[in-house]
């Protein structure tokens, strides 16, 4: 088990329907263990001592049709390690839940507001999830990669993790049953601005190419002819090139 000392949000994106996770903390890949999404149904953080379980036992209640809060309700009284979670929770409704625990290490809570859940533990302070709720507020309409990138950045410029930074993750799903966008910082010195960093390099390199990819009702796919024409060239040739061989 692994204390995952983080912050986090879950959100629901009103316009579209898209759910996701963007998340950060001073331990190695973190979006491995925290973030789980679904389609459809919705998106759980699970941090602090993090139960995996949570989440993938979360998404199935709200598969079932549980609300958001009381899909925490029923995770929560059914883990004996309770005082030690942190969970954050958004369903497609745009219900959102959170808790707690009371044993999760000082600065720790959370903040929930329509369509998003904002939680931290063993944070510099208590500005790190307001900031974070404000800049969830502020960011209503922009897309939800933008939105979950800047509520993330505000939470680093108000302190963030306070051991310090190491990995960043985000992951969004849209109407496929795969994520339309995954991406991770596993190890370095500043994560959310590495992840904002490949952020750019994904809306010009991937999300053209998953936005082509097969679909339950198109197993062929569309893949626009300049997007493959571009993915054809070198990394560092391509919109947003990082200088990639």
């Amino acid at each position: 088990m692994i204390e995952l000392n983080t912050f986090s949000i879950a959100a629901r994106c009103d316009r579209t329907g898209m759910l996701g996770v963007a998340v950060s903390t001073a331990v190695p890949a973190v979006g491995a263990i925290c973030p789980f999404v679904k389609a459809g149904v919705g998106a759980i953080a699970t941090q602090s001592w993090v139960n995996p379980y949570l989440g993938i036992d979360g998404l199935k209640l709200l598969e079932d049709g549980k609300s958001a809060q009381e899909t925490l309700d029923l995770l929560i009284d059914g883990d004996a390690g309770r005082d030690d979670r942190q969970l954050g929770i958004v369903d497609a409704k745009g219900r959102a839940a959170a808790y707690t625990g009371a044993s999760c290490v000082d600065w720790a809570g959370h903040e929930i507001g329509e369509g998003f859940s904002v939680q931290g533990n063993m944070l510099v302070g208590a500005a790190t999830v307001a900031q974070m709720a404000g800049a969830a507020e502020a960011s209503r309409t922009l897309d939800l990669p933008e939105r979950l990138m800047l509520v993330m950045e505000a939470g680093q410029a108000a302190g963030g993790d306070k051991r310090g930074k190491q990995s960043a993750a985000l992951k969004i799903f849209n109407i496929e049953e795969y994520p339309w966008l995954d991406l991770r910082v596993d190890e370095h010195r500043n994560p959310v601005a590495e992840l904002r960093r490949i952020l750019g390099v994904a809306r010009h390199q991937l999300l053209p190419f998953v936005n082509g990819m097969p679909s339950r009702e198109n197993q062929l796919g569309g893949l626009p002819s300049d997007v493959t024409d571009m993915l054809m060239t070198p990394p560092r040739f391509r919109p947003g090139g990082n200088g990639g061989s």
